[in-house]
């Protein structure tokens, strides 16, 4: 990293909107941040005094310690590469790309550049989550048996979204958070079995979805994922059950939520994202800790290779529903079970 000391230049690229909570983060490290887009990007910088738009990509790169990629997954990549290129250290919002393939080659260029990238899964970071992890790594459930984890929220309304050629759909997109926990904490998986639902609408891709997967790990556990994208207007809400040879630890953030401002403002994140709770978020934890590795510190909870694994399994997860039989991981290449 270019700049040890004093304030970091951020390169923020999107301004959907993660972007308008990474900013946020950004801006209490006390960075400087320039922000590109093809769009929103004065509606994002507004009001923000150490924030400001960059006419173009290159701009924004020159000079920038930091690139943090939120544009839309399809884009990912000839982001990353132009970062890696242009000597910045880098953090992507997950997926890191559609296929583990293309995620593969974006951590390969990073390396050779001699650059850092991380990707952003933060549930990695949500207080509770990490608990939950810690809990069990240190032998609070005795060996894994079964895994449940559950996210669900409103559908998203971008167009991209509904495209799954660009988003990998809700597996990809929405149920990568749980299957990149569920491998964290149980270990490497073996096979993946998949299933999903779409319900009726007059447009035929704003419908209800919902998807699970079964996860097979090579220590015997198995996981069970599901994930909906509802209605409009639908509350965000999370679980998660761990049971073991010793006990067992759960969580829904619903019976469980924390002291929370609820400002009831509009937008297309409402019902996408937790509300913002009294204490720290954990998207400024998450970029503290990039930061601090990018400097030189420890290295945070999620690697490169974390990032590409989950595309992995996501990846298994769409190929077992296109084929409808389960998909074999124990070798480097996704093979689909007769």
């Amino acid at each position: 990293m270019r700049n040890t000391d004093g304030p970091v230049d951020v390169a923020l690229i999107g301004a959907g909107g993660i972007a308008g909570v990474h900013l946020a983060g950004w801006l209490a490290l006390g960075a400087r941040v320039r922000v590109y887009s093809t769009a929103d990007a004065e509606r994002l910088v507004a009001g923000h005094h150490l924030a400001e738009v960059a006419p173009s990509l290159q701009h924004a790169l020159d000079g920038a310690d930091v690139v943090d990629v939120c544009t839309p997954t399809f884009a990912h990549p000839d982001v990353v590469l132009a970062a890696a290129a242009a000597g910045c250290d880098v953090v992507c919002e997950k997926p890191l790309a559609s296929t583990s393939a293309v995620a593969a080659e974006m951590v390969d260029a990073c390396e050779r550049a001699g650059v850092r990238i991380f990707p952003a899964h933060v549930v990695r970071f949500f207080p509770e989550y990490t608990a939950m992890q810690r809990h069990v790594a240190a032998g609070g459930v005795g060996d894994i048996a079964v895994q449940r984890f559950t996210r669900s929220g409103s559908r998203p309304v971008r167009d991209w979204f509904a495209d799954d050629d660009l988003s990998g759909g809700i597996v990809m997109d929405q149920m990568i958070h749980d299957l990149d926990f569920a491998r964290w904490t149980a270990g490497e998986v073996e096979r993946v079995f998949a299933r999903r639902a779409v319900g009726p609408d007059e447009g035929g891709v704003r419908g209800v979805v919902s998807a699970q997967a079964i996860l097979t790990h090579a220590s015997g556990a198995v996981s069970y994922v599901t994930g909906t994208w509802a209605a409009p207007g639908s509350t965000f809400r999370t679980t998660f059950e761990v049971a073991g040879t010793g006990g067992i630890v759960h969580h829904d953030s619903v019976a469980r939520a924390p002291l929370a401002i609820d400002g009831g403002a509009a937008g297309e994140s409402r019902g996408l994202l937790p509300g913002t709770a009294f204490t720290e978020s954990p998207f400024l934890t998450e970029l503290r800790a990039f930061l601090t590795a990018f400097r030189g510190g420890p290295p945070p909870p999620v690697s490169a290779h974390d990032g590409v694994q989950a595309v992995r399994l996501a990846e298994a997860a769409n190929a077992s529903i296109a084929s409808g039989q389960a998909v074999e991981l124990s070798n480097d290449d996704v093979e689909v079970l007769a």
